[in-house]
């Protein structure tokens, strides 16, 4: 089950559309879904999670916990709204598009994705574009 979690003010427009989305993203990966929790917040709030658990003390626009069973995927993904937010305009993108994306990296991430190497970088990048065109798909 995918499921929305605010910690701000932002909001989804549409979270059916977007967890059917993910279901079917996951699907796509060959993997079941299991609990699958979002939670939106601020650049503090996300640092507090980075600082504590990773000792990190960076900004950063997503923090993805895997608690994926074998082929089931599990997770909280933390994804920091005014991170996002800033790197649309430093990428020059939209908003939604930018949020699609990191979105989606979580879920890659439970999929065994990586993106510490330049090649796996590559990867990462071309399957987050793969499945960030299967968002504008109609979903049934």
């Amino acid at each position: 089950m995918i499921s929305f979690n605010y910690e701000t003010d932002f909001k989804l427009a549409d979270e059916k559309l977007y967890a059917e989305w993910i279901s079917k993203v996951i699907s796509s990966e060959l993997r079941n879904e299991g609990d699958i929790n979002y939670i939106f917040c601020d650049d503090e709030y996300l640092i507090e999670i980075n600082q504590q658990y990773l000792n990190h003390d960076t900004l950063t626009d997503i923090i993805s916990f895997d608690y994926s069973i074998g082929n089931e995927l599990h997770g909280d993904v933390f994804v920091s709204v005014e991170r996002v937010r800033d790197n649309a305009v430093d990428f020059n993108v939209d908003f939604e598009e930018e949020l699609r994306r990191v979105m989606i990296h979580g879920i890659l991430h439970y999929c065994g994705y990586k993106d510490k190497t330049t090649e796996d970088e590559k990867v990462m990048r071309a399957k987050e574009e793969e499945k960030m065109q299967m968002f504008h798909v109609k979903q049934n």
